[in-house]
């Protein structure tokens, strides 16, 4: 599950993978859900060891089935988020942590789907 973040700006919260799979890519926030565990309480937790900020879960913005390393299925869903509170710091498995604007967003090495689902899901940061 991944996050759909926006600063008051309308800029995009994304990280820069630190770890395979997708090392060097920029791609949402966000993560597995482990045992035991909700959507929410993962995209809040994701979120914040990958950034450093706190936020609100919202309304589920979408899902995608991608390819796993391992010839199986990985179903992502992704949800609107909304800041509480932190400061931005890149943490966890990220290599870096921004807001970027719609022209900033086309320009990124992004892992594969990303801009294609954010379009299909009408969340892309405004032009």
């Amino acid at each position: 599950m991944g996050a759909i973040v926006f600063d008051p700006s309308r800029r995009l919260l994304v990280i820069r993978r630190g770890h395979p799979p997708g090392e060097g890519l920029w791609s949402l926030p966000g993560g597995r859900v482990e045992p035991g565990e909700t959507d929410a309480a993962a995209v809040r937790r994701e979120v914040l060891e990958e950034t450093g900020l706190l936020v609100r879960v919202g309304a589920p913005a979408g899902a995608v089935d991608r390819p796993a390393p391992n010839g199986g299925t990985y179903v992502i869903r992704d949800y609107l988020a909304t800041v509480t509170g932190g400061s931005l710091a890149a943490g966890d498995d990220a290599a870096d942590a921004r807001w970027c604007t719609h022209d900033e967003l086309v320009r990124l090495p992004l892992t594969a789907g990303l801009l294609d689902a954010l379009t299909l899901w009408n969340v892309l940061p405004d032009p």
